[in-house]
């Protein structure tokens, strides 16, 4: 059944599945706020939990449940997420053993990314695959920077943050959040 719009709202139809982007980016950004210090870290992840929490509400209200997925989707999308986790947790825990643990985290956002490429054509977003390709980009300049440094601080804190803002970004874009607020700043 298909929720009636609130007044004053565009309503752009149904999405498949809206808290993809928002519950993505709380994780990352759980990982990029573990690499801050302890009194900074909490504030941080407590700022970016808040704005997962508004994101995943405004979606809730503007698309419900959201729009099932084609037929046979399902099980491409759950394939997809089990095979892209197990690789992520095999490439983890291969650098942590040949004392590479460092590139962990921006491996991670380039296999991620090329999941969310892979995902994009199943869901018909285009917005993904930008954010894959953002993924990939932002994956090997943290590699760059783990191999340049010593430390957890640019390739995880970095990463994770940028991340988390960059599933929080096309979440709204993809929700016309974005849109909304560009016009209310117009009026």
């Amino acid at each position: 059944m298909r929720r009636a719009a609130a007044p004053g709202r565009r309503y752009r139809g149904r999405m498949r599945v809206p808290y993809f982007e928002p519950v993505v980016g709380a994780a990352w950004w759980t990982i990029g706020a573990a690499a801050l210090d302890g009194g900074v870290g909490t504030v941080v992840l407590a700022a970016g939990l808040g704005v997962t929490g508004v994101l995943v509400q405004a979606l809730r209200t503007r698309y419900g449940p959201g729009e099932p997925l084609r037929r046979g989707g399902r099980g491409r999308f759950l394939r997809l997420l089990g095979v892209t986790a197990a690789l992520v947790a095999v490439a983890v825990t291969a650098l942590g053993r040949f004392s590479w643990g460092e590139l962990a985290v921006p491996v991670a956002a380039a296999m991620i990314g090329v999941a969310l490429m892979m995902l994009s054509s199943q869901l018909d977003e285009r917005s993904l695959l930008a954010l894959g390709g953002a993924l990939m980009v932002l994956g090997a300049t943290g590699a760059l920077l783990a191999l340049g440094t010593a430390g957890g601080l640019y390739p995880q804190g970095m990463v994770g943050l940028v991340a988390g803002g960059l599933f929080w970004l096309t979440s709204a874009h993809r929700a016309g959040l974005l849109r909304e607020v560009r016009y209310r700043v117009r009026r």
